[in-house]
């Protein structure tokens, strides 16, 4: 009955370790390596004009509004001591600046950092009201007709009608009866809202939206435009040069179909630029996110929430279980005799800090002497804490002494010997001295080997960079390690030292 208690606890704790792991790496999109990146684009909106003198000015700028197919991971405003609002609503996002008064060049700017997240598709938009014909110019109606008509005999639907018009007011510069409408156009209205204006006329409706191509190391004088029309079941886009439908790839919709455009009121020489970067980042702020973006504040709750000097404590922490396993493995599997528990795992923690080499010199010298001392102390007949107190303040003078010998000689590395545990090496000695006298010292050196090589595979294991990185971010794997611990406590078999130690009979076996 315990052994199938202790077999479902453990089936619990690698159930909620591991559905925890998956839910994290698979849903919030969390990576299970720590060099892993994922590209994002950042983008640059530098506004650029002479403020009037004695003038209020006014800076109108549409911003992007969840665009399909992306995420926005960062914005952030560079605006002086402008004033700054952001206004949205259902049909996008507009920040605002605003100053009293002004001098000279001003410049503003905006940034924002976007990534491909392919969970945010496009809106679906409720059908459009139909328009009703607008009144044009008497010199402009019967030209607008004609191209109606033409583009009405030469298409079959609401898509090549529109691209029959495209074709038509593109190619105006060389017929002599749109000449007019062209004039028109380049005063009053860009192509894009020329072909929404003109298309009203046929009752078809029509928008104008307005986006970046994701180029990297690209920079746009404005926005590029493309028209989108109705067909009676969905807005279908098309480029409004050569009527071919579809937007291209990595293009991001920055502004559909509003009034609210770029504008600036009480400046002259004013300009808009827009720059498109490539850049990498760590798909751990990405995940973070998604998790906000989904509802989830188990990001909230992770070790990244916490101040930085303490991710880092946390970091060495959390490989401790791992250096435990490692313990546990071998004594309990292979069979290495070591000092206690916790010293090989704490001499390994060392050895992160001074590297492995120059941690078994250190340890092996600061042992050496100790035991020299330990041998006097011996001679005086204390009592067992007194001598453990000698020990111990004869251990801090060693390190230290140890210190400044090395330093002056040169040797850098000699500094670190200070990042020994004291309390373990006192008891180490302390131990390895009653060892020698109850068992010899074969017995002791075979203890401190079998600690010192227990030390060394825990520090291999804990200084792998994949556990780290996997037990930082997943700490809940820790009870997966946690139920192997359990099961491994049960384990009552020959070591494999036994095995090694009786292989005699084993031959001998009839």
């Amino acid at each position: 009955m315990r052994k199938l208690h202790l077999y479902l606890l453990a089936f619990i704790l690698c159930l909620a370790g591991l559905g925890l792991a998956y839910y994290k790496a698979a849903v919030i999109g969390l990576p299970l390596t720590a060099s892993e990146e994922a590209q994002v684009w950042n983008i640059e909106a530098r506004i650029s004009f002479r403020a009037k003198p004695d003038s209020a000015i006014k800076v109108t700028l549409p911003l992007p509004f969840n665009p399909a197919g992306y995420s926005i991971l960062d914005e952030d405003f560079v605006s002086a001591d402008y004033g700054l609002a952001i206004e949205q609503d259902n049909t996008g996002r507009v920040a605002r600046w605003a100053k009293r008064r002004a001098q000279g060049k001003q410049l503003l700017f905006y940034r924002a950092v976007l990534f491909e997240n392919e969970e945010v598709a496009p809106k679906s938009d409720a059908a459009p009201v139909y328009p009703k014909p607008p009144e044009y110019p008497e010199n402009l109606a019967p030209v607008i007709q004609g191209v109606l008509d033409k583009a009405r005999q030469q298409s079959a639907d609401t898509i090549s009608f529109t691209q029959r018009v495209i074709e038509q007011l593109n190619a105006a510069a060389s017929i002599p009866e749109l000449k007019l409408l062209v004039k028109h156009v380049s005063r009053t209205r860009n192509l894009a809202k020329t072909l929404s204006w003109v298309l009203a006329g046929a009752r078809i409706p029509s928008r104008v939206i307005r986006g970046l191509r994701l180029q990297d190391d690209k920079d746009y004088a404005d926005l590029e435009h493309f028209l989108q029309v109705y067909d009676g079941e969905q807005w279908r886009t098309l480029n409004i040069k050569d009527g071919q439908e579809g937007l291209p790839s990595n293009f991001i919709i920055w502004q559909i179909d509003d009034d609210r455009s770029f504008s600036i009121e009480g400046a002259s020489e004013s300009g808009i630029q827009y720059s498109v970067a490539r850049t990498l980042q760590e798909t751990v702020n990405i995940a973070g996110f998604r998790s906000a973006e989904k509802g989830s504040h188990l990001m909230d709750f992770s070790l990244y929430s916490l101040p930085v000097h303490t991710q880092n404590v946390y970091k060495v922490l959390l490989m401790v279980p791992l250096g435990a396993l490692v313990v546990v493995f071998m004594r309990n599997i292979i069979g290495i005799r070591t000092f206690g528990t916790f010293m090989p795992i704490l001499i390994a923690l060392a050895f992160r800090e001074t590297e492995l080499f120059w941690g078994l010199i250190l340890f092996s010298l600061i042992v050496g002497l100790g035991l020299l001392l330990r041998a006097y102390v011996e001679q005086l007949k204390l009592l067992l804490v007194p001598r453990l107190a000698a020990v111990l303040t004869m251990v801090v003078l060693l390190m230290a002494g140890v210190s400044v010998i090395m330093h002056k000689l040169g040797f850098e590395m000699g500094l670190s010997v200070a990042l020994f545990p004291m309390v373990i090496m006192t008891m180490t000695i302390e131990r390895m001295s009653l060892t020698w006298e109850e068992a010899g010292p074969a017995e002791a050196f075979k203890q401190v080997s079998g600690s010192l090589l227990v030390a060394v595979i825990g520090y291999l294991a804990m200084n792998i960079s994949e556990f780290q990185y996997m037990f930082f971010v997943f700490p809940e794997l820790l009870l997966v390690l946690l139920a192997v611990i359990l099961l491994l406590g049960r384990y009552s078999g020959y070591r494999l030292m036994e095995l090694w130690r009786f292989r005699a009979f084993a031959r001998n076996k009839p």
